[in-house]
């Protein structure tokens, strides 16, 4: 039994190595797709529409403005999913301590004698990388470090989503929804034209893209409409990945402290800066759950 555990630990380890390297292969796939739906929508479809006049030319002018809009839109909220650290746990981390309340350091004596009996609430630690784990927080295997507030770990963004890059992800997931539908509306006249009896016009390759970018772009929706929904419910109810497996036999969850609160929690309290991949200064003053090591709980939880 011994030597299968170990077999499997391995095997494991050799899993989320090749994820890893999958990562950047990966944003060379997204950026394909992206290279791909252009020119179909772009150059072939809309840019010579333009010159066709009448309505044809006022359609093609909407779709491209819209078209560019979101795709700038995605592209931001893309690579600040990719670029932004999804929050790691700082050397020497400590719980606070409530002096308010009198509660002493649940670390200080022998070995973690006073930690607190609520599992939601115990001080945690992390073997592998040795230290103690905020609330929340969970150990990611493919990066190989503890993650705040983590919800998973993509490898279409080379990186794990966590509290501080989970917004920008959610806009990510919007805007690739918003975008491949519009791709998807825009290109199924010709995508008809393919099946009727008419002559189209077009070259062979062109005509093989603008096929190609139908289908990835349908496909992309309908599937990132599927997730979207599901981490809408997530926000909704103040969890992440994780935490909704991990809880599935808790009837109450100490962060759900209702839609609205829980929506701010990821998107900040300033309205200007929800649909872009930013918080206000003064939410990250005012907002400790944006830096992902404290998290404001409901009131009956505090007083338990």
């Amino acid at each position: 039994m011994h030597r299968s555990g170990a077999t499997m630990a391995w095997n494991v380890f050799k899993f989320c190595t090749a994820l890893r390297g999958l990562g950047s292969i990966m944003i060379l796939l997204v950026l394909g797709v992206i290279g791909v739906t252009y020119y179909a929508v772009v150059l072939t479809s809309y840019v010579p529409a333009l010159y066709a006049g009448g309505l044809d030319s006022l359609v093609a002018l909407v779709v491209l403005i819209l078209f560019h809009s979101l795709l700038v839109m995605l592209l931001w909220s893309y690579f600040s999913v990719v670029f932004t650290d999804p929050g790691s746990v700082p050397p020497n981390w400590r719980p606070t301590i409530d002096e308010e309340r009198g509660e002493a350091d649940p670390l200080v004596g022998t070995e973690f004698s006073n930690v607190q009996s609520d599992p939601s609430q115990r001080i945690r630690y992390c073997r592998k990388c040795n230290q103690l784990k905020p609330p929340r927080c969970h150990h990611c295997s493919v990066c190989g470090r503890c993650v705040l507030k983590m919800d998973h770990h993509c490898v279409w963004v080379v990186n794990c989503v966590g509290a501080l890059n989970y917004k920008y992800f959610l806009l990510f997931l919007f805007y690739t929804f918003l975008e491949t539908t519009l791709v998807t509306a825009s290109l199924l006249p010709h995508f008809i034209s393919f099946f009727s009896d008419g002559e189209i016009p077009g070259t062979p390759g062109s005509l093989a893209t603008t096929f190609l970018a139908f289908v990835l772009n349908l496909a992309f929706a309908l599937s990132v409409l599927g997730f979207l929904i599901m981490h809408i419910s997530l926000v909704s109810a103040n969890t992440t990945t994780i935490e909704a497996y991990e809880k599935k036999t808790t009837p109450k969850w100490r962060y759900d402290l209702g839609r609205r609160k829980n929506f701010e929690q990821v998107f900040g309290m300033d309205k200007k800066y929800w649909f872009i991949p930013a918080y206000s200064d003064e939410d990250i003053r005012k907002m400790p759950a944006l830096q992902g090591l404290e998290y404001p709980s409901k009131p009956d939880f505090d007083s338990q």
